[in-house]
């Protein structure tokens, strides 16, 4: 059998190859812009398909089809070991940005407590503003202009004291865990 025909096999073959050769290409212009595994793969890409445009070549030029075997084997060979580096990378990529955008902990100390805590103290206070309320009212209608104007200041300045002291406790809370250093409780 001729060479020239697995030559125009392969030459055929590599040309319809671009759909994969000229994205890698892209890829390894791109340079920085692209993660290292993709770079890799790109250049497992590259690697494979410049190998059977060589063998296309040494086969037009009429060498004998041994080494042309033994330039594809040892092209594959090179191909074959990019790509699973780049697969390695990739896996190493992806741990480390699960890693980054995991979320906290939930033992990590003042992260749920002083959220917990804001709502206990901000339920205390709106329970002790309906009490005041009730009590004002319930006292009896003496004085109404006064007794109703103190039914509903008297609540509201309940609500925004307990308000202002669960910010304060959740605040310090949250300070300690950004700060490097915990606060006391």
């Amino acid at each position: 059998m001729s060479h020239t025909v697995p030559a125009l096999g392969a030459a055929l073959a590599t040309a319809a190859g671009c759909v994969w050769y000229v994205p890698a290409l892209a890829d390894l212009r791109a340079g920085a812009d692209r993660p290292v595994s993709r770079r890799t793969a790109a250049a497992a890409c590259l690697t494979g398909w410049s190998t059977a445009a060589v063998v296309a070549a040494v086969l037009f030029a009429g060498v004998r089809l041994q080494a042309a075997c033994v330039m594809a084997v040892a092209g594959a060979t090179v191909a074959a070991a990019l790509r699973i580096r780049a697969a390695a990378q990739h896996r190493r990529e992806v741990r480390e940005i699960a890693r980054h955008f995991a979320a906290p902990a939930p033992g990590r100390p003042g992260h749920g407590r002083s959220r917990h805590a804001f709502a206990a103290l901000l339920f205390c206070g709106l329970a002790a503003a309906v009490a005041t309320a009730a009590l004002l009212v319930a006292a009896g209608p003496e004085d109404g202009a006064d007794r109703l104007a103190a039914a509903a200041i008297a609540p509201a300045a309940v609500v925004g004291l307990t308000f202002v002291i669960a910010v304060t406790y959740a605040g310090t809370g949250r300070r300690g865990t950004t700060g490097g250093t915990r606060s006391p409780r």
